[in-house]
């Protein structure tokens, strides 16, 4: 897809991270169709109009149970009947969604050149998983982090200090991560943790959603230049 971020050209590294954390939809693989098409059903099996295209978007990103809540209107109890109805057609679909172009082998020289990565994402933690396996990725990875099956980690921000806590427990300094997401979601997620982030271009943000980032890349190259030098 075409990205919204604004391009700006990587600056130079200027320190080595001592470990990095990245997003995974719209980051590591692009899944908007498969979330999309999985909102959508939920909207038509619960007897709703299916919002449009752009409306669908809107949701890929942020927790979705809040994003029900908040966008969709939902009470509590209709927003969890809605997730588990996502959750059942995504599960079924999920490991559909490519590699973005580039990215492994970013995480691949990342884990050649010793520097820790972990995952930190709103997706489901057990999802995560199949998805990195099934893209062959997840040795690649020293913490996968998610959001927990009942809701009660699911906000960027204590996702990210899910990842860094599981990063601590290995002995590992955190104190120069960095972030790797596309949405503003993730920005302001990992600085809350003290996380500067790098923004994706390939991703599904907006330029609006950029204006907070270390740093805007539209290359995996580039990307991998910012990380390692």
């Amino acid at each position: 897809m075409t990205s919204t971020l604004s391009t700006q050209p990587a600056p130079a590294p200027t320190r080595t991270w001592s470990a990095v954390l990245f997003d995974l939809d719209g980051t590591i693989v692009d899944s908007e169709t498969e979330i999309t098409n999985s909102l959508a059903h939920t909207f038509s099996s619960m007897g709703l109009p299916v919002p449009d295209d752009e409306a669908l978007r809107a949701f890929v990103g942020p927790p979705l149970l809040d994003s029900l809540r908040m966008t969709a209107g939902f009470t509590d109890a209709d927003a969890w009947e809605a997730l588990n109805v996502y959750r059942d057609h995504y599960a079924d679909h999920l490991l559909a969604s490519p590699v973005f172009p580039g990215v492994a082998g970013v995480l691949e020289r990342l884990h050649a050149a010793g520097v820790p990565v972990a995952l930190a994402t709103s997706k489901p933690e057990s999802m995560a998983r199949r998805v990195l396996d099934h893209a062959g990725l997840a040795s690649y990875f020293t913490v996968i982090a998610g959001a927990s099956d009942d809701e009660e980690r699911s906000t960027k921000a204590d996702v990210v200090a899910h990842a860094l806590g599981g990063l601590q427990a290995l002995g590992i300094d955190t104190s120069h991560a960095v972030m790797v997401g596309d949405r503003g979601y993730d920005t302001l997620g990992a600085a809350a943790n003290g996380v500067p982030t790098i923004l994706v271009e390939w991703g599904y943000g907006s330029p609006a959603e950029a204006s907070d980032a270390l740093a805007v890349v539209h290359s995996a190259d580039q990307l991998r230049t910012l990380l390692l030098g």
